[in-house]
């Protein structure tokens, strides 16, 4: 199932499917369009989240295996999708059904708030134990949107965190009750109003220029 996209009154939601979601280079695209069409359409704001237990597992390791040839194209493809979620220039919430894994943690983390299932799922960044090192790009988007304490918790570690210790830790910043994620993100959203894009997305490329830089480089 490829991404598709809805709409909460004014606000967009796009459902990046139900399997693990993993970032092939079609769900990539399908993923571009969505965002292309919400800011198109004057959308309030942005929700992303999945109909089925993961919210992404993150990369295509299968598609990498067989195009390794391809893969620094692929790396850039996925930090140009992370910088453009990062400073989108419409608010954004990811709402997390179930497992955030790798770079699908990742793309919950460049989205401006998180929210995910208290009872379901688990937020982590494997790389340590997988044996695959951060690029310096998705290693400052990290520290762009964590605190020192949590990288140290959850990065170096490799840790597996549940909603209610992710939020303690500051990688998400709600929970919600089982098929209330998207509501929860909703009404976190309601309260913002209409935003002008050229203003929030002028401030997002400020406040995050390290970590757009380093993404698009």
């Amino acid at each position: 199932m490829s991404p598709t996209l809805g709409y909460r009154d004014s606000i967009a939601v796009i459902d990046l499917g139900d399997g693990e979601n993993r970032f092939s280079p079609d769900f990539l695209d399908a993923l571009d369009a969505h965002l292309d069409t919400a800011v198109a359409d004057a959308a309030t704001a942005v929700v992303t989240t999945a109909a089925g237990r993961f919210y992404s597992n993150g990369l295509d390791l299968d598609w990498l295996a067989a195009n390794g040839e391809r893969a620094p194209w692929y790396v850039e493809r996925v930090h140009a999708l992370m910088a453009r979620v990062l400073t989108l220039p419409l608010p954004t919430v990811a709402a997390l059904p179930g497992h955030a894994f790798g770079a699908g943690a990742m793309l919950a983390l460049a989205h401006d708030q998180r929210v995910m299932r208290a009872d379901r799922g688990y937020f982590c960044f494997p790389e340590v134990d997988i044996r695959v090192p951060f690029t310096p790009a998705l290693a400052a988007l990290v520290q762009a949107k964590l605190a020192p304490g949590a990288i140290t918790a959850a990065v170096l570690t490799g840790r597996r965190f549940g909603g209610a210790e992710a939020q303690r830790c500051g990688l998400v910043d709600a929970t919600a009750a089982a098929g209330a994620h998207v509501h929860t993100a909703i009404e976190l959203l309601a309260p913002l109003g209409a935003k002008d894009q050229a203003t929030l997305g002028s401030i997002k490329s400020v406040f995050y220029a390290s970590a757009h830089t380093a993404l698009t480089a």
